[in-house]
């Protein structure tokens, strides 16, 4: 082999390693850019999503009539039979939250290490009527609609007093946390005197941006929280019909 030939070999290779270097980074820079988004309507079902609820004493407190699954929105809502996400609980704790959660890791395209903005839409059915009076505070106003997200599972924990607890901070009532912040309430803009007496559901949607950047797991988890945080001492039901998120990398 010419020692011209053996030059021209070596500079070749050398020029492929550079390219495939090159195309690697610009990979990664790109993916790291890149916001995600994801699109969960619960007509197709849960979607990975659970639900779960906080500050209330399981083993002490009666009454709370906690449901929560996939079950068929009011007609009225839909016209055609949909599907959407339902949750109810009866706020005897003045401090009841009821939320939903969901895993994201890698195969959602979550990159282990990196700080987020989350960004949300949520739709939602609620039959609390605007601008009414309710024990301890308005049963549309008072009921806090939260959204966040956490590097860590959102979890319910049993304290030594026998109440639930939120391993993560969601705040309390109108007050924000780390993991979730405020995006609204669920009052759903029918006035209180036109919604007597059979308190019809109405469709509302919360954009929300959450007030803090949330930063991945070591091994690329990130969980997707939203909840409502309840002042009104009575009975709320909800129907999420779809929640949006963007998450875009900071």
């Amino acid at each position: 082999m010419s020692n011209k030939k053996f030059k021209f070999e070596k500079s070749f290779r050398n020029f492929c390693f550079l390219f495939v270097l090159l195309f690697v980074l610009k990979a990664s820079v790109f993916a790291q850019s890149s916001a995600i988004e994801l699109n969960y309507n619960f007509k197709f079902g849960s979607q990975g999503w659970t639900a779960d609820f906080a500050d209330y004493p399981p083993n002490i407190g009666t009454g709370y009539d906690l449901v929560a699954g996939i079950r068929f929105m009011p007609r009225k809502l839909t016209r055609l039979p949909q599907r959407g996400f339902y949750i109810q609980g009866n706020n005897h704790s003045a401090d009841l939250f009821m939320f939903l959660k969901r895993r994201l890791a890698v195969e959602d395209g979550i990159i282990a290490g990196q700080t987020y903005r989350a960004e949300y839409v949520i739709t939602l059915a609620s039959n609390a009527p605007s601008g009414c009076v309710g024990i301890g505070g308005a049963p549309g106003e008072s009921v806090f609609l939260k959204a966040g997200a956490s590097p860590i599972e959102p979890l319910a924990v049993l304290q030594s007093n026998g109440y639930l607890r939120m391993n993560v901070d969601k705040g309390n009532q109108a007050q924000s946390g780390a993991a979730a912040s405020v995006a609204g309430n669920i009052a759903n803009g029918i006035p209180c005197s036109q919604a007597l007496p059979y308190y019809p559901f109405a469709l509302i949607v919360r954009s929300h941006q959450h007030t803090t950047n949330v930063k991945s797991s070591s091994n690329g988890e990130l969980w997707l929280l939203v909840g409502t945080d309840s002042g009104f001492e009575g009975l709320t039901r909800l129907y999420y019909q779809s929640i949006r998120v963007r998450l875009v990398p900071v």
